[in-house]
């Protein structure tokens, strides 16, 4: 038996879930969307964190999740960015602090299971149906009125369009031959929750060590989660060494900002990697969130472009479907590629230039950028505009303010 759908999501992390549940909650548009989302059978628990911006916070919001998430959100006012061989506190350091700005805070520490469970009952609430099944294989035919067939596990489904939300190795962009271009960045993330013996004073702490950079960030229980980027060799060195002996390395390379930091949890790592792929859309078919771009985690925007995405793709469906027009139309998603891709290749190019020359870089070009961070710390222009620029873009989401969980915000 075939199912159809309106919408068919492939991929049940966040920005699958948010874009869902946008275009299941969606009011004044006619007809509620029939959106389904496909999920793999098994889904391991993401015990990392993420840094949400405000404009991620709204768009969360739009979707129904932030009152959820909202208890378990540790909201950070600064952030402290600076170099070895300067003290954390000195004005070579960058600084920055919402007040500067007249707002309560710069986003929000939260962890990723908190996130996928409020968006995953919020999209069920609005009528949105989960899938669980593989992928097996999806194409387009033009002229029919459900294009997008896909096989799966559970069944043969058809849609109007199909999004691929299904990460870095997505089969949705595979099966539409949408090429990318990946390169490594030869570091490994090693994450863990510290207990630190200073209070983090709601501040996000990110240190340029030597061969990468070490995040400390502050969660809700006092605790700290790191995100520490190296090069491989030295990586599996730090998840191979006792406690102790990685304990004193992290509060060498902290800069003891926090005093001694005491392992609450196991360590993990994963490998470093940058993809763009070469097109955001197919026949029918649209790629957000990693399936489309994957970014260094050192400025914490991964996830925040996704939801990006997944804002801009659900305002323009839902825009077509206002007018009657069919939600794959290929002027659509290509409204939606020019609007997004051009906006993540610029962010791309500016957290590979940081990781290049901050990080990583040697010479007079490096030393040159470790200068300007002080520059721009005494500059109080440059800093609000910077502020501004990490709080995010302010998301159009008129479509969803007469929700009524919405206006309750």
């Amino acid at each position: 038996m075939t199912a159809c759908w309106d919408v068919l999501i492939v991929g049940g992390g966040p920005v699958g879930l948010c874009a869902g549940a946008l275009l299941a909650r969606a009011t004044g548009h006619g007809p509620a969307l029939r959106v389904a989302l496909l999920q793999a059978a098994a889904s391991p628990v993401d015990g990392r964190v993420l840094a949400v911006s405000r404009a991620s916070e709204k768009i969360l919001g739009a979707a129904g999740a932030w009152p959820a998430i909202m208890p378990h959100a540790w909201a950070y006012e600064r952030m402290r960015v600076w170099y070895r061989g300067v003290a954390a506190s000195s004005n070579e350091a960058l600084q920055f602090d919402a007040a500067e700005v007249g707002e309560p805070n710069l986003g929000y520490i939260i962890e990723t299971q908190r996130i996928t469970r409020a968006l995953m009952d919020s999209f069920i609430a609005a009528g949105g149906e989960v899938i669980t099944a593989d992928l097996h294989g999806a194409s387009a035919e033009a002229g029919a009125q459900h294009p997008v067939r896909v096989l799966s596990s559970a069944g043969e489904l058809t849609a109007q369009l199909l999004v691929g939300a299904d990460g870095a190795r997505s089969a949705v962009r595979s099966a539409f031959g949408i090429a990318t271009r990946i390169g490594s960045y030869e570091q490994t993330a090693v994450v863990a929750r510290l207990t630190p013996g200073r209070p983090h004073q709601n501040t996000a702490w990110q240190r340029f060590v030597e061969g990468g950079t070490l995040a400390l960030l502050p969660l809700a229980d006092g605790s700290v989660s790191i995100v520490w980027s190296l090069p491989e060799a030295q990586a599996r060195a730090l998840l191979a060494a006792t406690s102790t002996h990685f304990e004193t390395l992290l509060l060498e390379h902290s800069d003891a900002v926090l005093g001694t930091l005491r392992l609450a949890s196991p360590r993990a790592a994963f490998a470093l990697q940058r993809l763009t792929a070469d097109h955001y859309i197919a026949s029918h078919c649209a790629l957000v969130g990693d399936a489309a771009h994957v970014v260094h985690p050192l400025a914490g925007q991964g996830v925040n472009l996704g939801l990006l995405d997944a804002a801009a793709l659900a305002q323009l469906c839902l825009q077509a479907h206002a007018s009657g027009e069919h939600l794959g139309a290929q002027r659509t998603l290509r409204a939606y590629e020019r609007w997004r891709k051009g906006e993540n290749q610029l962010m791309e190019f500016a957290i590979d230039a940081f990781n290049r020359v901050l990080a990583q870089g040697v010479g007079p070009v490096s030393a040159l950028a470790r200068r300007a961070l002080g520059f721009t710390n005494r500059s109080a222009l440059l800093k609000r505009f910077f502020i501004r620029h990490a709080l995010g873009p302010a998301p159009d989401l008129r479509a969803w303010e007469s929700d009524p969980v919405w206006q309750r915000r």
